[in-house]
Protein backbone atom coordinates (compact mmCIF):
# COMPACT_ATOMS: atom_id res chain seq x y z
CA UNK A 1 0.00 0.00 0.00
CA UNK A 2 1.31 3.64 -1.00
CA UNK A 3 0.15 6.18 0.79
CA UNK A 4 0.22 10.12 -0.57
CA UNK A 5 -0.51 13.20 1.46
CA UNK A 6 -1.74 15.71 -0.91
CA UNK A 7 -2.33 19.95 -0.16
CA UNK A 8 -5.33 19.57 2.38
CA UNK A 9 -4.06 18.11 5.87
CA UNK A 10 -4.65 15.06 6.35
CA UNK A 11 -6.56 13.84 3.06
CA UNK A 12 -4.41 10.93 1.32
CA UNK A 13 -4.51 8.86 -1.16
CA UNK A 14 -4.20 5.10 -0.90
CA UNK A 15 -3.29 3.01 -3.48
CA UNK A 16 -3.67 -0.30 -1.96
CA UNK A 17 -1.30 -3.47 -3.94
CA UNK A 18 -3.55 -5.30 -6.54
CA UNK A 19 -2.68 -9.31 -7.13
CA UNK A 20 -3.93 -9.48 -10.84
CA UNK A 21 -3.89 -12.62 -13.08
CA UNK A 22 -5.34 -14.25 -15.44
CA UNK A 23 -8.76 -14.73 -12.98
CA UNK A 24 -8.80 -10.91 -12.09
CA UNK A 25 -7.51 -8.90 -9.54
CA UNK A 26 -7.49 -9.15 -5.25
CA UNK A 27 -7.23 -6.28 -3.00
CA UNK A 28 -7.61 -5.22 0.36
CA UNK A 29 -10.14 -2.40 0.83
CA UNK A 30 -9.22 -2.28 4.29
CA UNK A 31 -7.06 -3.98 7.04
CA UNK A 32 -7.22 -1.74 10.45
CA UNK A 33 -3.47 -1.98 11.51
CA UNK A 34 -2.00 -1.75 8.39
CA UNK A 35 -4.14 1.67 7.62
CA UNK A 36 -3.87 2.79 11.41
CA UNK A 37 0.14 2.32 10.36
CA UNK A 38 -0.37 4.92 7.50
CA UNK A 39 -1.65 7.33 9.89
CA UNK A 40 -5.61 6.40 9.75
CA UNK A 41 -6.56 5.28 13.51
CA UNK A 42 -10.29 5.59 12.98
CA UNK A 43 -12.89 3.71 14.37
CA UNK A 44 -15.47 3.18 11.75
CA UNK A 45 -19.36 2.92 12.11
CA UNK A 46 -21.08 2.91 9.04
CA UNK A 47 -20.54 1.46 5.50
CA UNK A 48 -22.15 3.73 3.14
CA UNK A 49 -22.51 2.43 -1.07
CA UNK A 50 -24.44 4.44 -3.92
CA UNK A 51 -24.97 4.31 -7.81
CA UNK A 52 -25.11 6.77 -9.72
CA UNK A 53 -25.23 7.31 -13.57
CA UNK A 54 -23.00 9.28 -15.49
CA UNK A 55 -23.81 13.05 -14.81
CA UNK A 56 -24.75 13.00 -11.22
CA UNK A 57 -22.71 14.82 -9.08
CA UNK A 58 -23.60 14.32 -5.16
CA UNK A 59 -22.44 17.11 -2.52
CA UNK A 60 -21.02 18.69 -1.32
CA UNK A 61 -21.81 17.84 1.87
CA UNK A 62 -20.71 17.49 5.40
CA UNK A 63 -21.93 17.14 8.80
CA UNK A 64 -21.88 20.57 11.13
CA UNK A 65 -21.47 18.84 14.89
CA UNK A 66 -20.70 15.02 14.35
CA UNK A 67 -17.88 15.51 11.30
CA UNK A 68 -16.85 11.95 9.44
CA UNK A 69 -14.10 10.83 8.47
CA UNK A 70 -14.48 8.82 5.18
CA UNK A 71 -12.18 6.13 3.41
CA UNK A 72 -13.57 6.19 -0.19
CA UNK A 73 -13.22 3.82 -3.08
CA UNK A 74 -15.08 3.10 -6.56
CA UNK A 75 -15.79 -0.83 -7.16
CA UNK A 76 -17.18 -0.35 -10.69
CA UNK A 77 -16.99 2.81 -12.93
CA UNK A 78 -15.00 5.74 -12.46
CA UNK A 79 -16.34 9.33 -10.17
CA UNK A 80 -14.16 12.46 -9.97
CA UNK A 81 -14.03 13.14 -6.01
CA UNK A 82 -13.59 16.22 -4.08
CA UNK A 83 -12.75 16.81 -0.51
CA UNK A 84 -12.95 21.13 0.23
CA UNK A 85 -11.78 22.70 2.97
CA UNK A 86 -14.35 24.99 4.92
CA UNK A 87 -12.74 25.61 8.03
CA UNK A 88 -12.31 29.24 8.54
CA UNK A 89 -9.31 28.41 10.74
CA UNK A 90 -7.57 26.49 8.29
CA UNK A 91 -4.49 27.47 6.49
CA UNK A 92 -5.89 26.04 3.39
CA UNK A 93 -9.17 27.27 3.67
CA UNK A 94 -11.47 27.56 0.58
CA UNK A 95 -8.79 25.12 -1.16
CA UNK A 96 -9.94 21.88 -2.60
CA UNK A 97 -7.75 18.17 -3.49
CA UNK A 98 -9.97 16.47 -6.49
CA UNK A 99 -8.84 13.19 -8.22
CA UNK A 100 -10.21 10.52 -10.40
CA UNK A 101 -11.21 7.36 -8.48
CA UNK A 102 -12.00 4.05 -10.41
CA UNK A 103 -12.41 0.62 -10.79
CA UNK A 104 -9.26 0.25 -13.10
CA UNK A 105 -6.81 2.66 -10.97
CA UNK A 106 -8.26 1.10 -7.52
CA UNK A 107 -7.41 4.69 -5.63
CA UNK A 108 -8.79 5.28 -2.33
CA UNK A 109 -9.07 8.47 -0.68
CA UNK A 110 -9.48 9.29 2.85
CA UNK A 111 -10.89 12.54 4.12
CA UNK A 112 -10.57 13.24 7.78
CA UNK A 113 -13.54 14.89 9.42
CA UNK A 114 -14.07 18.49 8.75
CA UNK A 115 -14.06 18.56 5.33
CA UNK A 116 -16.91 18.94 2.93
CA UNK A 117 -16.84 16.01 0.67
CA UNK A 118 -18.90 15.49 -2.77
CA UNK A 119 -18.51 13.61 -5.94
CA UNK A 120 -19.43 13.55 -9.96
CA UNK A 121 -19.92 10.71 -12.15
CA UNK A 122 -17.82 10.21 -14.96
CA UNK A 123 -18.54 6.76 -16.43
CA UNK A 124 -21.62 5.66 -17.62
CA UNK A 125 -22.64 4.29 -13.90
CA UNK A 126 -20.64 3.80 -10.54
CA UNK A 127 -20.60 2.37 -7.22
CA UNK A 128 -19.32 4.73 -4.99
CA UNK A 129 -18.46 3.01 -1.20
CA UNK A 130 -17.45 4.84 1.73
CA UNK A 131 -16.69 4.13 5.11
CA UNK A 132 -17.50 6.54 7.80
CA UNK A 133 -16.13 7.00 11.19
CA UNK A 134 -19.58 8.76 12.29
CA UNK A 135 -23.22 7.52 11.93
CA UNK A 136 -25.26 9.75 9.50
CA UNK A 137 -27.54 12.24 11.17
CA UNK A 138 -29.76 13.96 8.73
CA UNK A 139 -30.43 16.52 11.16
CA UNK A 140 -26.88 17.51 11.42
CA UNK A 141 -26.34 17.49 7.28
CA UNK A 142 -25.14 20.57 5.76
CA UNK A 143 -23.50 21.66 2.54
CA UNK A 144 -22.42 23.69 -0.01
CA UNK A 145 -23.11 25.06 -3.34
CA UNK A 146 -20.76 22.57 -5.97
CA UNK A 147 -20.63 25.37 -7.94
CA UNK A 148 -19.08 28.26 -5.51
CA UNK A 149 -16.42 30.66 -7.04
CA UNK A 150 -14.39 31.07 -3.81
CA UNK A 151 -13.71 26.98 -3.67
CA UNK A 152 -13.53 27.17 -7.30
CA UNK A 153 -13.39 23.79 -8.58
CA UNK A 154 -13.09 22.17 -11.54
CA UNK A 155 -15.27 20.07 -12.54
CA UNK A 156 -14.59 17.69 -15.40
CA UNK A 157 -18.51 18.54 -16.11
CA UNK A 158 -21.02 21.52 -16.52
CA UNK A 159 -24.53 20.68 -16.64
CA UNK A 160 -24.46 17.80 -13.44
CA UNK A 161 -27.51 16.00 -12.65
CA UNK A 162 -28.44 17.12 -9.22
CA UNK A 163 -30.82 16.47 -6.33
CA UNK A 164 -33.26 19.28 -5.38
CA UNK A 165 -31.09 19.33 -1.89
CA UNK A 166 -27.93 20.21 -4.12
CA UNK A 167 -29.50 22.92 -5.90
CA UNK A 168 -30.08 24.81 -2.77
CA UNK A 169 -27.29 24.51 -0.84
CA UNK A 170 -25.10 27.80 0.32
CA UNK A 171 -22.05 29.24 -0.68
CA UNK A 172 -19.33 29.01 1.43
CA UNK A 173 -19.17 32.96 2.56
CA UNK A 174 -23.28 32.87 3.49
CA UNK A 175 -22.53 29.48 5.32
CA UNK A 176 -20.31 30.96 7.26
CA UNK A 177 -22.29 34.32 7.71
CA UNK A 178 -24.89 32.49 9.35
CA UNK A 179 -23.06 30.26 11.21
CA UNK A 180 -21.39 33.18 12.94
Amino acid sequence: MQITQTNLPGVLVIQPKVFKDARGFFLETFQAERYRQAGIAANFVQDNHSRSQKGVLRGLHFQQTKPQGKLINVSQGAVYDVAADINPGSPTFGQYFGIELSDVNHLQLWIPPGYAHGFCVLSDCADFHYRCTEYYDPQDEAGVLWSDPQLNINWPITLPLLSEKDKQLPLLKDLLRHSL
